[in-house]
């Protein structure tokens, strides 16, 4: 039975994440500020993590860095009231795998739990390392160095990057992302995968403002090229 940690200050949307998930056969662990949500991830190692973004103690921000600082890859999805892109960037780029808005559906959160859960142990891995530019994946190992120097990644942010290096030179568009590697087909926007995409390249090109791994196809996706 998988365990969720559900980290929520917000005692009516903790306790209805509660019902729901426990009637989904889930177990369920709780906290209601983020230091304690911290130390319960490190001690329990849940096997998702359902994170709210404003918390007392530490923010969901801090949280999920912290996690991430210490090599823990459990899947996260954030939860916020606010709709400002730069937060949702923010929270890709400091490890979240996931983003939803309150308020939400119970259904949908439970469809995005199952995909990314499904999708953590399910991505066709055809190479073991691979190199472009200065940067190197450990595929099987699920390490990337850039400039010998090691890169934090997200789970769903590598397995952006490895779909689209299996994939190599081909145009991908948004909604065979979505399909492949998020396993969605109603919740989420192609906004989606423009965020993931914009993080990657913060993180592995040298300007990412003009990639060149990388690449935009105008009115097609995306294409990675070496």
């Amino acid at each position: 039975m998988k365990r969720i940690l559900v980290i929520e200050d917000d005692p009516v949307i903790l306790q209805g994440l509660k019902i729901s998930l426990e009637e989904e056969n889930f177990t369920v662990l709780e906290a209601n500020d983020g230091e304690k949500g911290y130390n319960i991830a490190r001690k329990e190692k849940p096997d998702f993590l359902i994170l709210d973004l404003m918390l007392p103690g530490k923010s969901g921000f801090e949280v999920c860095r912290a996690l991430r600082s210490e090599g823990n890859a459990t899947p996260i999805l954030m939860l916020t009231s606010k709709k400002d892109e730069i937060d949702k960037l923010i929270g890709f780029e400091t490890g979240a795998d996931d983003y939803i808005t309150k308020p939400f559906s119970v259904r949908e959160v439970l469809a995005r739990i199952r995909a990314i859960l499904r999708r953590s142990g399910n991505l066709e891995l055809n190479l073991a390392e691979f190199t472009f530019g200065n940067v190197f994946v450990d595929i099987r190992k699920h390490e990337i160095y850039k400039k010998k120097l090691p890169v934090t990644l997200s789970e769903t942010e590598f397995k952006v990057l490895v779909y689209m290096i299996n994939h190599e030179g081909e145009v991908i568009s948004r909604d065979q992302l979505l399909d492949q590697v998020w396993g969605y087909d109603t919740f989420p926007t192609t906004r989606t995968v423009d965020n993931y995409i914009l993080s990657l390249r913060k993180k592995l090109e040298d300007n990412p403002s003009e990639p060149k791994n990388i690449l935009t196809v105008p009115k097609g996706g995306y294409r990675f090229v070496r």
